[in-house]
This record gives structure tokens, C-alpha cells and sequence, in this order.
């Protein structure tokens, strides 16, 4: 995954095989300096782990990750400060937090990448997915693509796949 050369930091290529996928970044571009916040996509190599999906909106996707079914009680905790932070919360839940439910589609399917997850590290960035495009020109860090390139793109992947975001 680069950015998409001649256009804005937010716009990028997923180079899957012989694929390029246009794809949204954050706002702020890529970054090899992540911040809780910023609103930059991480550059690095992360696993892809796990999922979610909305099962009233998609039925299970085809792939070899491991992919739970979203609920409105999932969360994911974006604060710091907090022993959670990082990870997936019940909701309600006390401190700040992300809601996995979304009325806007963005979620209906989101994987989680190994950015700060396994090894985390406080203010250094949480929540970052591979997900669905939402009609912004731009995600708060993640890497967003469409559903018709998601759902051809699942069958391929699995536990251990690499995303290697490149500036």
C-alpha cells in the first residue's frame, strides 16, 4: 500500500497481486510517527489479525480470518490513559471509546491490524482497521477501501496476511 501518486495525502493504491485498489488514508497522510489522534496512517508492516462485520447488513464474508459478528454493545477503547486501550470493549464502557456499530457502513466490515495491538504503547495510535470507504475523502488512520473491492479482496486473505503501508 503507497499513496496514490498526484493526489492528496489521503488517497492511496493497495497493491494486492496484480491488483491496484484505490484506497483512502488519513487525513494527515502516512506517517512513520503515529499519534493517538492525528489523524496519519501509520507506515510499517502489520499483520492482519481478526475481524468484525455487521451481520445485518453482510452475510459472514468469505475468508480465512477469524471474523466475529458486531453487536451495538462493541466498542473499542481509544483512551491512553486506560488499561484497555487498544482492545475491544463491552459497551457501555466509561472511558472514551470508539462505537463499532455505525449507522454510516464504515464497519460493516473492519479488520484489525497489528499497529500497536500486540505491543502496545501509550498515545501511539488505537483503533487503526482495514475497513469499508464511507463517503469521506479520508479515514482517521486506518486504510479504507470499497465494499465491491473488500469483498473481492477477503477470499485471499488470512491470519498473518501483511498490509505494508508505504509513504
Amino acid at each position: 500500500m503507497r499513496r496514490k501518486p498526484g493526489e492528496g495525502p489521503s488517497s492511496g493504491l493497495l497493491l494486492a497481486g496484480n491488483a491496484a485498489i484505490p484506497c483512502l488514508l488519513g487525513k494527515s497522510g502516512i506517517s512513520p510517527n503515529k499519534h493517538e489522534g492525528d489523524g496519519a496512517t501509520p507506515s510499517g508492516r502489520y499483520e492482519l489479525l481478526f475481524g468484525f462485520y455487521r451481520a445485518d447488513r453482510v452475510s459472514p464474508p468469505p475468508t480465512r480470518l477469524p471474523l466475529q459478528a458486531l453487536t451495538p454493545f462493541d466498542g473499542w477503547c481509544d483512551d491512553p490513559a486506560h488499561p484497555a486501550y487498544n482492545r475491544p470493549v463491552d459497551l457501555p464502557f466509561a472511558a472514551s471509546h470508539e462505537k463499532m456499530w455505525r449507522d454510516d457502513g464504515l464497519y460493516d466490515i473492519c479488520l484489525v491490524m497489528d499497529h500497536n495491538f500486540s505491543r502496545r504503547s501509550r498515545n501511539r495510535g488505537s483503533a487503526v482497521f482495514f475497513h469499508l470507504t464511507a463517503g469521506k475523502p479520508y479515514t482517521a488512520g486506518c486504510v479504507a477501501i470499497s465494499r465491491k473491492a473488500m469483498m473481492k479482496l477477503l477470499p485471499r486473505l488470512k491470519t498473518g496476511t501483511v498490509m505494508d503501508i508505504r509513504p
